[in-house]
């Protein structure tokens, strides 16, 4: 064979095999099981990840194939890669930023890398199984919402306390930030919790209720409610 076209042989040959290697190394896998998705929680209705990333992690690419929506838990700088194109340009979340996406439509095939200098902390709720019973209305705007669910928004300062809201159907409540949570419903006396960051609770029964922040400091407090 002349020289010249060994060389060519050669160079494609070296190509298809690092091509290779980087799928290798790069498998897609279900949100499931990437391994920066850790369940917390999860019962029939949904499933609650926590994902952490330190800065310079990222995850592997992963697919989310269910309704979902999120919660930003810290300040972070990251960029998002969708399966099949270049890594995007770098963004930076704020605490209690909330999202939803219609997966069942469109699956989301992704990697989410941490380019800052912070921790990236995000809640993200997928759904898996419908409540019986019809859809409830809305509370007020919702922050985000897809077909599955509706996510509301509670910014509070000090003092500051959220209009009665009544739930009809089941929902998650999210602390986005630290706060003295006084949760009050009519007739009732006020029930008061000191929140961590994350700090969530699932609720089934139907509530009438008004969230007061009861601390000296801005709270966010975040509801999931299941359509």
């Amino acid at each position: 064979m002349p020289r010249a076209s060994r060389s060519v042989v050669l160079f494609v040959s070296a190509s298809l095999l690092g091509a290779h290697s980087a799928t290798a190394q790069d498998p897609t896998v279900p949100v499931e099981q990437e391994p920066a998705h850790q369940t917390v929680f999860q019962n029939r209705y949904l499933q609650v990840f926590r994902v952490r990333l330190a800065p310079g992690q990222a995850t592997l690419m992963h697919t989310h194939a269910r309704d979902d929506a999120a919660v930003r838990l810290s300040v972070a700088t990251t960029t998002t890669q969708d399966l099949g194109q270049p890594e995007g340009t770098a963004g930076t979340s704020a605490v209690g930023s909330v999202s939803a996406r219609n997966n069942e439509r469109t699956p989301t095939t992704h990697r989410v890398r941490n380019v800052g200098t912070t921790q990236f902390d995000v809640m993200d709720v997928q759904a898996l199984e419908r409540p019986a019973g019809p859809e409830g209305p809305a509370l007020v705007t919702p922050a985000a919402e897809n077909p599955r669910m509706r996510v509301y928004r509670f910014e509070l300062e000090p003092g500051e306390r959220s209009a009665e809201h009544t739930h009809t159907r089941p929902y998650l409540r999210v602390a986005a930030t630290e706060i003295d949570l006084e949760t009050s419903e009519p007739g009732r006396a006020g029930r008061r919790d000191r929140l961590e960051v994350g700090a969530f609770e699932w609720v089934e029964a139907r509530v009438v209720h008004t969230l007061t922040n009861a601390g000296n400091r801005k709270g966010i407090v975040v509801e999931f409610e299941l359509r």
